[in-house]
């Protein structure tokens, strides 16, 4: 039976991707782009924002920016509210922004654990309900969220952003199990070791390269267009019955002893 491409197809579409001024959130709005979705970059830089949206338009894909902090609430509402005014619609939400710091437990301290929480949950949580308002007068949407390896194996010295990140896959059922009937999936994409600026110092460290190779059945790190093509799919018609579901792109790292 041949495959009808079309399901893949985003044409009409519009998507926000928080953090996607670089890294893997760049990536999954150019993979959206590129399945003729109008993107909205957002990212707290707008300089940085205009820029990756004018290099997506050179290439014939639409683009747009809205600069904000996905924690501030009111500039939250306010650009999704922008997005309606201008469009009429939200189709899709991924919620990729995301912060990281880490230190051993006894140096930890409670600013650092509510500002993470705030930035990898809370605001997630905020920017899906205001998403979900226009998907359920449509009748469709999607909601996906960047979590993370950490989420589901664990790792030390992170330990606000492996609860935040964990805690999202929760949301992510929750949202999947009240919004299904009004035809929204949410599903989750937990990435594993990638090839992005943000582990530029990890990739400078040859012997933990080499130790993430060794775990990987893939013997590589990935490459952020391969989360790309799995945002696409859950935000197709391609992905139209897969709801709460948490899917590794990490090579097998998770998959192996």
């Amino acid at each position: 039976m041949d495959v009808d491409l079309s399901q893949f197809s985003l044409a009409g579409r519009v998507a926000l991707v928080t953090g996607a001024s670089r890294g893997l959130g760049l990536a999954m709005a150019t993979g959206l782009a590129d399945a003729g979705a109008t993107v909205v970059l957002n990212g707290r830089v707008a300089q940085t924002l205009e820029r990756q949206a004018a290099d997506l338009c050179e290439g014939g894909r639409k683009a747009e920016t809205a600069a904000f902090d996905a924690t501030d609430e009111e500039a939250a509402a306010a650009a999704v509210e922008a997005i309606l005014a201008r469009h009429g619609r939200l189709d899709i939400f991924i919620g990729n922004a995301g912060l990281v710091r880490r230190a051993p437990l006894e140096e930890r301290n409670m600013a650092d654990w509510d500002e993470i929480v705030a930035t990898n949950l809370r605001a997630n949580f905020v920017l899906a309900r205001l998403a979900a308002a226009p998907m359920k007068r449509a009748g469709w949407g999607r909601i996906i969220f960047t979590t993370s390896l950490t989420g589901i194996l664990g790792r030390a010295t992170i330990h606000a952003y492996v609860a935040s990140k964990a805690g999202l896959a929760g949301l992510a059922r929750s949202l999947a199990a009240e919004l299904g009937e009004f035809g929204i999936t949410c599903n989750t994409i937990s990435p594993g070791y990638f090839a992005t600026e943000l582990n530029t110092a990890m990739l400078a460290d040859r012997a933990f390269v080499d130790k993430v190779n060794a775990r990987v059945p893939l013997r590589r790190w990935g490459k952020p267009a391969e989360v790309g093509g799995v945002a696409v799919f859950l935000a197709s018609a391609a992905g139209s019955y897969v709801n709460g579901q948490q899917i590794a792109v990490d090579g097998g790292y998770s998959t192996t002893m």
